[in-house]
Formats: structure tokens, C-alpha cells, sequence
């Protein structure tokens, strides 16, 4: 493989979105750049770790740690603004990928083999730190935007899981639309990557198509778990509104 012609291939791909998104003037300096460049280093890592993990199949367990760690730390960030928001990511991420996986493993829906394992979990975390990510950053979008009537309930005695219970309804319904737009798509829009990567390796067309669907459910589980923690947990702090950025 001409890895050189590959990678400048890359290169290109990536600077054309940079180039993009600033004659639209998005605002996100570097980052489609950044972002990439990070991705090439950290799978190159992830790479060589994963020969060890599947010669070793024990070492599945910290990497999945490591996956946990890095998706609750990313998502955490993100939720800075809200109060407690890092706890909100970490317990939301854990809970969406500790049900999710846990259901799956248990069923035997896939191999008990570290490969899949491995595969299954990733795909899960991934998706459970966008859930959290999306349905806090949601939660507090709504929560500004609505003020003056969480306000209002507050005034008249709601508890604050009273007063935000609509908003943090309509946020974890808003994180989960765009998934769950993709499952209902999925091979007449789009053909999902674990189905393709399936195929690649050598699997059945059959065979592929049974992993998709294990981790379709599986990502809607995990999501729908972890955007429910989120906003629940985000809802019984009576400090969201206070937090609102002056106009």
C-alpha cells in the first residue's frame, strides 16, 4: 500500500473541510484539522495496543476502562457550563454503556471473543459520550431559552426535577432523533460501519447484517439510558437557571 499517497490523500480531505468551514465562516479555527490529526495519532496507538489486547484476552477489560475514562473525560468538558456537569457525564456515559452492554453480553447477541468485544464496547461508549454530550448540552440550551418558565414553577412550589421535567424530555428526545433517523435508514440510506467492517473481514453478508443490528439496539439503549440520566440528574439542581449567560 503507497501509505505516502494515502496519507496525502487524507491531508487533502481534511484540508478541504478546514477550507470550508472557514469561506462559510463557521467558527472552529483549526479543528476539523486538529481533530483528524489527533484521530491518525490516537488509532495508531489504539492499533498496536489492540495486538496485545487480542493476543491477551484478559487485558479487554482496561481497555474498555481506558474507553470509559476518555468518553466521560471528553463528555465532560463539553457539559462544563452545566452545574456538576462532569459528574452528570460520568455517571450518564456509565450507565448507558454498563446497561447496554451488560444486556448484550448476557443475551450472548454476539461471541464472547475479545475482538468483539472490544468492537461491540467501543462502538457503545462512543455513542453513550455523544448521548451525554448532546442531551446536556440540550438540557441547558432549553433551560436558558425557557427561563422565565422554570421560574415560574419554582415560584409556585415545583420541586426543580418539577420544573425542568419538560425540558429534559425534550433534550434527550433531541439527541436521540438523528440516531435513531439512522437506524430506520440504515441500508437504504447508509450502510452502518459495522456492517461494512464486517464484510471486510470476511464475513457473510448475513453474518454482518446480525452484528449491525445487535449494535443498533445496543447504541439506542446505551443512548437512550445515558441522555435519561443526564437530564434527570441535571434537573433536580435548582442552580441551571442562575447559570444563564447574560444576553
Amino acid at each position: 500500500m503507497d501509505y505516502a499517497g494515502w496519507g496525502l490523500g487524507l491531508l487533502v480531505v481534511g484540508l478541504t473541510t478546514l477550507g470550508l468551514a472557514r469561506l462559510a465562516r463557521i467558527e472552529l479555527g483549526w479543528l476539523p484539522l486538529t481533530a483528524l490529526l489527533r484521530a491518525v495519532v490516537q488509532l495508531a496507538v489504539v492499533a498496536a495496543i489492540l495486538r496485545g489486547v487480542l493476543a491477551l484476552p484478559w487485558t479487554v477489560v482496561l481497555f474498555i476502562v481506558l474507553m470509559l475514562t476518555t468518553a466521560t473525560t471528553t463528555a465532560g468538558s463539553r457539559l462544563s457550563e452545566l452545574p456538576r456537569g462532569r459528574s452528570l457525564a460520568l455517571v450518564g456515559v456509565l450507565s448507558g454503556a454498563t446497561v447496554s452492554l451488560v444486556l448484550v453480553l448476557a443475551l450472548r447477541l454476539v461471541d464472547l471473543e475479545a475482538r468483539y468485544v472490544v468492537a461491540v464496547a467501543g462502538i457503545v461508549i462512543g455513542n453513550a459520550m455523544s448521548a451525554a454530550t448532546l442531551s446536556g448540552r440540550n438540557f441547558l440550551r432549553g433551560a436558558r431559552a425557557r427561563r422565565d418558565e422554570v421560574e415560574a414553577w419554582l415560584s409556585l412550589g415545583a420541586t426543580p426535577a418539577q420544573a425542568y421535567d419538560a425540558i429534559g424530555r425534550d433534550a434527550a428526545r433531541e439527541a436521540l432523533l438523528p440516531t435513531l433517523d439512522q437506524t430506520r435508514s440504515t441500508g437504504l440510506v447508509t450502510l452502518p460501519g459495522a456492517f461494512v467492517g464486517a464484510l471486510f473481514g470476511g464475513a457473510s453478508p448475513i453474518v454482518a447484517a446480525q452484528f449491525q443490528l445487535v449494535v443498533l439496539a445496543a447504541i439506542a439503549l446505551a443512548m437512550l439510558t445515558c441522555a435519561v440520566v443526564v437530564t434527570r440528574l441535571a434537573g433536580r439542581s435548582p442552580h441551571v437557571v442562575a447559570e444563564a449567560a447574560p444576553a
